[in-house]
């Protein structure tokens, strides 16, 4: 049970990923979970059980709707998350700002740039008020993507040339199959690249800027009663020059790595399935002989940015996982008790959505779009389609 100073957390949203937030929270240090929301009352009462049957835990209180729950727990509730079908999510964060209480939003912001807008709206009005809003981009707080962001940052790598992004995953139609949400323009926003690529997405304009214009291919190859895409590709080219290439599917069986590769004029890196399998810099005590090449070469710097361990190509896991989404929450509470900005705003996650969002209008029209019109709202009305 929480002391004094605790905040009280409420999780719109009891399926996959809302599990993985109440766990979370449960392990947050000045962060209690009061209270579940979700339309199958089955859904709620059983991560309820779930929660109360850990050590030291209160089982949360239950409810239909996050109305009912703020008109209930208005004044005990200080913290919502939202974890809910990503179409759903611009309106309950809204709400939920709009009650006075901070946010945290499972990514995407929403599945369109005029909800994302909306949130943005709110969210302006309510930091005035104090509150915070943070968008889930856990990848952020891993030791090889900061690691890399110092070090682009620092200038260690020179400039930033190009980049290849690659998500090569496999997901079977019984996933698709499994939740009438899934694979859907409406309520899921895209497929390989909205749902998993986006993180990774997030992570490129960390590291590179804005873009200026994105040309993108879609395709729909391998799974059938889906309307998104299971296949991407795309160029982008970054207001400071450089370019870049992006392939994100969820059709690669039986499914590999999700692999961000940075190079510059004097340095690179490679972030494979979320370790620094590769760094090398100029500027390195190890100094740039020829040794320097190939992942295996004395060269590889890895281990002097991040220790062996995160160096390491092995496998993550689920507690690997987790640490990310609890290091983002700590992100948050920091931001909360100190009146600061989160490392993860609504600016960020805009941008990110932009970005697919600019990935399926370019797929669609069969030609280059920038992001600046994106942004602007140019495209807000353009259907989008996968061919």
């Amino acid at each position: 049970m929480g002391g004094p100073g605790t905040l009280r957390a409420a999780v719109v949203g009891c399926g996959v990923i809302g599990r993985q937030h109440a766990q979370v929270i449960a392990a947050t240090e000045g962060v209690e979970l009061v209270c579940l929301v979700d339309v199958d009352p089955a859904a709620a009462t059983a991560l309820a059980d779930a929660v109360a049957a850990e050590p030291g835990q209160m089982r949360p209180a239950v409810f239909a709707s996050l109305t009912e729950a703020l008109d209930q727990h208005a004044a005990r509730l200080d913290l919502v998350s939202v974890c809910t079908p990503s179409g759903t999510h611009a309106d309950l964060a809204v709400e939920a700002l709009d009650a006075g209480t901070h946010v945290v939003v499972e990514k995407p912001l929403d599945v369109d740039l005029p909800s994302a807008r909306r949130v943005a709206a709110a969210a302006e009005a309510a930091q005035a008020r104090g509150q915070v809003i943070s968008v889930i981009s856990q990848h952020r707080f891993d030791a090889a993507s900061a690691a890399v962001a110092r070090a682009i940052r620092a200038g260690r790598l020179g400039r930033i040339t190009s980049a290849v992004a690659s998500v090569a995953w496999w997901r079977s139609q019984a996933y698709y199959d499994s939740g009438a949400w899934r694979g859907t323009w409406e309520l899921d926003g895209g497929g390989a690249v909205m749902n998993q690529g986006v993180h990774t997405v997030d992570l490129l304009l960390w590291f590179l800027g804005r873009p200026s214009e994105i040309h993108a291919h879609t395709g729909l190859l391998a799974h059938e009663r889906v309307e998104v895409e299971d296949t991407a590709v795309a160029t982008v080219r970054f207001e400071s020059g450089a370019l870049a290439a992006i392939h994100f599917t969820t059709a690669a069986y039986p499914g590999l790595t999700a692999r961000l590769q940075i190079h510059g004029d004097r340095g690179s890196a490679l972030i494979d399935n979320d370790r620094l399998v590769y760094f090398h810099a100029a500027d390195s005590a190890e100094g740039d002989g020829g040794s320097s090449y190939g992942m295996a070469g004395a060269g590889n710097q890895a281990h002097l940015e991040v220790g062996e361990l995160e160096s390491s190509a092995n496998t993550r896991g689920a507690d690997d996982l987790q640490t990310a989404h609890q290091m983002q929450y700590a992100d948050v509470v920091q931001a909360i008790r100190t009146s600061t900005a989160p490392l993860v705003g609504i600016e960020e996650a805009t941008a990110a959505l932009a970005a697919v969002r600019a990935v399926y209008v370019s797929a669609a029209l069969g030609k280059a779009v920038s992001l600046a019109d994106v942004l602007d709202g140019r495209y807000d009305e353009t259907a989008v389609h996968t061919p």
